[in-house]
């Protein structure tokens, strides 16, 4: 069993990460910036140790630092969290070779699975369903546009190296298909090191469905259910929910069936997201797989009543899973909303600054994940989230009214803070989410109309909730997750 585990993250997953681990009886190491010095998971540790400046480059994405801190230690085990180091290949072989336990799946297998051209290849050789398109990348804009004429418009240009929404580019038609070839190559450079990109049918009217995966070492695997992610704007997920209520039950065991099947296909161990397009007969196409915890894992953990994180972290010490298919007995419906230090008025533009007011809603099933205390500073150098709010309720009407009811309990406030609380609320009273009627295009379409909606909610009283001026009684989220009273304001 891992004793002493190093977490090479920050913010609410290294939080999250640390909680697991003092469940485990195993000893943490908190890794920091300059920026992070006294931040929750450094109150959390059992030791802790500076990294270097706040650029990530210089501290958490500089790997010498890293593994010299998990030695100097005595830690025998990281885990990187998402983001950052979490699929990098290369450092998951440097901890083998430096005798540290990567939490995460084998160095080969991440190299495959991180190149979607490949990962595409491999999934379609264990026979999961791809949309028409190319397993390998196009080498130049004329065998791109051979493949489009081939497949039909439109299309969708990706970066093999992509992740987390960047690096794609739909084309409507052919007139259009060189320039998009050639800036979307531009950007995979210059944000991923590679400028290899691939051409597939793109899918109008379509549903982002996600399903959990976890595998352990010894060839056995299950899968966790499925979450819907289509409220998004540009390919970055705003809310996350399960289960996906447009699926029938048995369209549900079969994207689940086959998740399974292409996770141990390629030797996957940990816990893994497999993500598909779905149409609207309810035919999933394999999109690419997160070898990684997913942002949305709460999600899961809710219905299934599985800690993820620590299900990792037994798998990463050798154990088998204790859990069987038939276990796995998804109940009610959860919904996850991403709340961000960011300005939804002004193109979603980060709004770092100081937390003067970080107050967390409470009450039944309301999960809110966070890194940042009151008076903490949200520093412009890293990821705007400032926490996941996740509610959990019998059906997916309750869990709407939940969420909507504390999401209006939040509040974050602060010199040039601004959050996507307000669009959240809006996105949840809209008919045609409540009606779940939506499509991963839903939020770019309605934008205008939704941030309407927000500036009239973000006034919205709450019978019983305090007007942000008034005096009051704060309750403070510590680490720990007790709360303490924070000074009434004047």
């Amino acid at each position: 069993m891992i004793s002493r585990l190093l977490i090479a993250n920050r913010g609410e997953i290294a939080v999250r990460v640390a909680r697991a681990c003092r469940e485990l009886g195993i000893e943490v190491v908190a890794v920091y910036s300059t920026a992070d010095r006294g931040s929750a998971v450094v109150d959390l540790a059992d030791e802790s140790v500076h990294i270097g400046p706040p650029a990530p480059r210089r501290s958490y994405l500089y790997v010498p630092s890293i593994v010299e801190a998990a030695l100097r230690t005595g830690a025998d085990a990281i885990h990187p969290g998402y983001g950052f180091l979490s699929e990098d290949p290369d450092f998951a072989e440097i901890c083998a070779a430096e005798g540290l336990t990567f939490v995460g799946p084998p160095p080969a297998v991440m190299q495959q699975m991180g190149n979607k051209a490949t990962a595409r290849r491999l999934m379609a050789d264990a026979g999961l369903p791809l949309l028409p398109g190319v397993v390998e990348p196009v080498r130049t804009a004329d065998e791109a546009r051979e493949v489009a004429a081939r497949i039909g418009y439109p299309v969708i240009i990706k970066a093999a190296a992509g992740g987390g929404g960047r690096g794609m580019t739909v084309v409507h038609d052919a007139a259009d298909l060189a320039a998009a070839y050639t800036s979307t190559r531009a950007t995979a450079r210059a944000v991923f090191g590679d400028p290899s990109v691939y051409v597939e049918r793109y899918l109008p009217g379509a549903r982002h469905v996600e399903v959990q995966v976890l595998c352990d070492t010894h060839g056995n695997g299950l899968y966790l259910g499925e979450r819907d992610c289509s409220l998004q704007r540009r390919h970055q997920k705003l809310l996350e929910e399960g289960p996906a209520g447009h699926l029938s039950p048995q369209q549900r065991a079969d994207i689940g069936r086959l998740a399974v099947r292409g996770a141990l296909s390629v030797g996957y161990t940990g816990a893994g997201t497999m993500e598909f397009l779905v149409d609207g007969s309810g035919a999933a196409y394999f999109m690419e797989m997160n070898a990684r915890i997913q942002v949305e894992h709460p999600v899961t953990e809710l219905l299934t009543g599985v800690d993820l994180v620590r299900e990792q972290l037994l798998v990463a010490s050798g154990r088998r899973l204790q859990l069987r298919q038939e276990d796995v007995v998804p109940r009610g419906a959860a919904i996850e909303c991403r709340i961000n230090a960011e300005d939804p008025t002004r193109g979603f533009a980060p709004a770092p600054g100081r937390l003067d007011v970080l107050r967390v809603p409470d009450g039944p099933w309301t999960r809110f994940d966070t890194g940042y205390r009151q008076g903490d500073v949200v520093s412009p150098d890293y990821d705007s989230l400032l926490g996941k709010l996740v509610v959990w309720a019998p059906d997916r009407e309750q869990a709407i009214r939940r969420m909507d009811r504390a999401l209006a309990e939040t509040r974050v406030e602060g010199p040039g803070v601004r959050t996507t609380i307000a669009l959240h609320r809006a996105l949840l009273r809209d008919p045609d989410v409540c009606a779940d009627r939506h499509d991963v295009q839903f939020v770019d379409r309605r934008l205008p109309e939704l941030l309407a909606r927000a500036a009239s909610l973000a006034e919205d009283p709450v019978p019983g909730i305090p007007a942000p001026h008034r005096p009051s009684l704060q309750l403070v989220q510590t680490p720990a997750g007790d709360a303490r009273p924070a000074p009434s304001t004047p």
